[in-house]
């Protein structure tokens, strides 16, 4: 459960830093990803749940 809460509390530290840091190029970057059609944001969903599923399983024990 500890490593658990600590996971969550990193991702959300780095889910919430290009809002804090970047907060204007951020909200330019959002209007253009609001104008991406549905197919390439599956897709780049998809390659990200891949690409993370391929790194918790290089970082198990």
């Amino acid at each position: 459960m500890k490593l658990f809460l600590m996971v969550l509390g990193l991702a959300l530290f780095l889910e919430g830093l290009p809002y804090f840091a970047f907060p204007n190029t951020l909200r330019n970057w959002l209007v253009k990803l609001i104008a991406q059609p549905d197919k390439e944001l599956r897709f780049s969903g998809l390659i990200c749940m891949i690409i993370g599923l391929l790194l918790i399983y290089l970082g198990r024990d």
